[in-house]
């Protein structure tokens, strides 16, 4: 017997109705709406980046084809020039609360990172797009070229984003990054982007551990060397002391095998192994994995609107839309990877039948003899 609900609704029941208007009703700017919602707001933008959609015109011919079936969502009409106006209108800011509500849950139900501590591992980096500056003039980046920089934080618990904000192309990252409010005993790893001596410090002071790459031209005072055997690819493992940087710091030297490239790791984690310092920073390389999915599968790279609150909705929603299929993901125990789940979604939003039966193979037939073959052609 099919499934009595969409997919879609499947999905979205991680989100309940009465919270997701209690949240829309304090994030909200000017007179009351008569005839529509943020509700029908949220879904015409998650069916849209789910489905691919490539304009505010693709979604809502979309939404109209779909007819009947969006009456079980609870959404009303969306035209064109609505959804327009409440993009640009309406704070991005519901959708950021949103998205910290699912992420409590996904992290609640997201695998645990692979390292021996207990505390928190964030993977910080950012990401340039490139815009059109006469288009979106508040982008500022170059004198003639527009940009966003987006600065993200992942957590290494299910690879999940943890921190987000978008700022114009030349604000730098560091200066991100000293807002987070990191947990005490958490680990973070960041790359050379990252340099500051003063935040160093303040990592240390708040018990804070962190892992990054030295610069080439740092000033470093070398000191001893750390007693002990050292695991295959480690070359070097011993207390430095930078200028600027009122505690000793470790480093720790690894030869990638195959590229006989040295990598030379600072850390105030002075009480792990070397090799784990090693695959720690290794673990970055997910933060880039992500850009890329998200670049390739969700629509951030191309907006909805001009405004800095269209292309914030746009891209909370996308960060929304992420955190669902993870949390899919993590709940189902799912083999699939998170661009084949989000390929079977696009495919089967409408579709009445159980959400996990979507990623089951499909039934073997028992073969058929050839004797009925045979007695079933006459």
């Amino acid at each position: 017997m099919a499934h009595s609900d969409t997919a879609l609704k499947q999905l979205i029941a991680l989100i309940p109705r009465y919270e997701f208007d209690a949240l829309a009703k304090v994030h909200h700017a000017g007179q009351k709406f008569r005839s529509y919602n943020r509700w029908s707001q949220f879904l015409a933008l998650l069916i849209g980046q789910m489905s691919g959609r490539r304009s505010l015109r693709d979604i809502t011919d979309n939404l109209k084809a779909q007819g009947q079936r969006l009456y079980h969502l609870g959404m009303k009409k969306t035209s064109k020039a609505t959804l327009a106006r409440v993009n640009a209108e309406q704070p991005a800011t519901l959708y950021q609360m949103l998205f910290a509500r699912l992420l409590s849950r996904c992290q609640l139900a997201a695998p645990k990172h692979k390292f021996s501590f207990q505390g928190k591992l964030y993977l910080l980096d950012a990401t340039v797009i490139n815009l059109c500056l006469s288009v979106f003039p508040w982008a500022e980046f170059r004198q003639k070229k527009g940009a966003i920089k987006f600065h993200m934080g992942l957590d290494a618990d299910g690879f999940i984003p943890a921190f987000m904000d978008m700022t114009s192309g030349k604000v730098h990252e560091i200066n991100w990054a000293k807002t987070l409010k990191l947990p005490k005993g958490s680990f973070v790893c960041f790359d050379r982007g990252f340099t500051d001596y003063a935040w160093y410090n303040d990592l240390t002071i708040n018990s804070i551990f962190f892992v990054t790459r030295l610069k080439s031209n740092a000033d470093v005072e070398y000191l001893l060397k750390r007693a002990g055997r050292k695991s295959p690819g480690i070359t070097n493992d011993q207390s430095i002391r930078l200028k600027g940087v009122k505690e000793p710091l470790r480093l720790v030297a690894y030869t990638d095998a195959e590229t006989g490239v040295e990598y030379r790791f600072v850390t105030n984690a002075h009480h792990l192994k070397a090799k784990e310092i090693a695959a720690i920073y290794k673990e970055r390389w997910q933060i880039e994995l992500f850009f890329k999915w998200i670049k390739q599968n969700l629509k951030i790279k191309t907006f909805l609107g001009t405004s800095s609150n269209a292309v914030l909705t746009q891209v909370w929603i996308a960060l929304c839309v992420y955190l669902l299929v993870a949390y899919l993901n993590f709940k189902a125990k799912l083999s699939s990877s998170m661009q084949q789940i989000l390929r079977v979604l696009q495919l089967n939003l409408f579709t009445k039948r159980n959400l996990i039966d979507l990623f089951k193979p499909p039934a073997v037939q028992p073969p058929v003899s050839p004797q009925i073959l045979l007695w079933g052609n006459l």
